[in-house]
């Protein structure tokens, strides 16, 4: 086998592949108007721009957010039910060119770090086209807040005993 063949036959390789690969671009990002340190209760929401870099149409799009929780011993997918009530994103087609706006609004139900990912697919293509990583962190809510329990906790029973003394000394 000549030089010239070999080059010629990984420079076919090589068109053949990008040829097979699918032209959606997934840019995911956290909108700036999230809560710096989001805690339970709060709501997320996130941006995905999905655009059609090919030259020809992409037809049937679909593309959906997945959220995984990383940590360390808790290493699951998260069911979204009750975490968001966006599920998927369905686009007859996307020309070459063009691109698809998403908002996932997202309310944080558990503590823990958590990763979300985007991903799309079309009807014909090949591939599976994610998104970037976002990670973030949710702080546990607190339930009682302990500055207001111990004056009740030591409060109440201290009137209670007042009020049986007093009424004691009355009869």
């Amino acid at each position: 086998m000549t030089l010239r063949t070999f080059l010629l036959s990984i420079a076919l390789f090589v068109a053949s592949a990008s040829a097979w690969a699918e032209p959606l671009s997934v840019n995911l990002s956290a909108t700036p108007g999230n809560p710096a340190s989001p805690q339970m209760g709060d709501h997320l929401n996130f941006h995905t721009i999905i655009r059609n870099d090919g030259p020809t149409p992409v037809d049937g799009l679909i593309a959906w957010i997945s959220l995984v929780q990383i940590d360390k011993g808790k290493e699951q997918p998260v069911d979204l039910e009750d975490w968001s009530a966006h599920k998927a994103v369905t686009a007859p087609q996307l020309a070459p060119g063009t691109s698809l706006e998403t908002d996932w609004p997202m309310r944080l139900i558990q503590a823990g770090t958590y990763r979300v990912v985007v991903s799309a697919v079309s009807r014909n293509g090949p591939n599976l086209t994610p998104s970037t990583f976002v990670d973030f962190k949710v702080r546990q809510k607190p339930v009682v807040e302990s500055q207001r329990v111990l004056p009740v906790a030591v409060g109440i029973p201290i009137v209670l005993c007042g009020l049986m003394l007093w009424r004691r000394r009355r009869s």
